[in-house]
């Protein structure tokens, strides 16, 4: 079974979301950024989600997570939490 581990930023607006991926795009560092602004608990340690499959995430998750290229930004992605930036740390087919 597939398995990923992926780190992500949760914010309110769409717009925050553009902004925070402008600002890696240009060198700021992921983690720090999802330290000041994330508001998911995971956020305290860099946006790191850990390890996971298929299915145990929302459904909009999933699809970036097994589809998306390793180490690269992507979003925002919206859910019912609000606007992602996800990053594909790791996976496994």
């Amino acid at each position: 079974m597939a398995q990923a581990t992926a780190r992500h930023i949760l914010v309110d607006t769409e717009a925050l979301c553009e902004e925070l991926k402008s600002k890696i795009a240009g060198g700021a560092d992921f983690a720090e950024l999802a330290r000041e602004h994330s508001s998911c608990p995971s956020g305290s340690s860099g946006g790191d989600l850990g390890s996971f499959g298929p299915g145990q995430m929302v459904p909009e998750f999933d699809t970036v997570v097994f589809s998306a290229n390793v180490n690269e930004v992507q979003g925002p992605v919206k859910t019912q939490f609000g606007y992602h930036l996800l990053e594909v740390t790791s996976r496994t087919d």
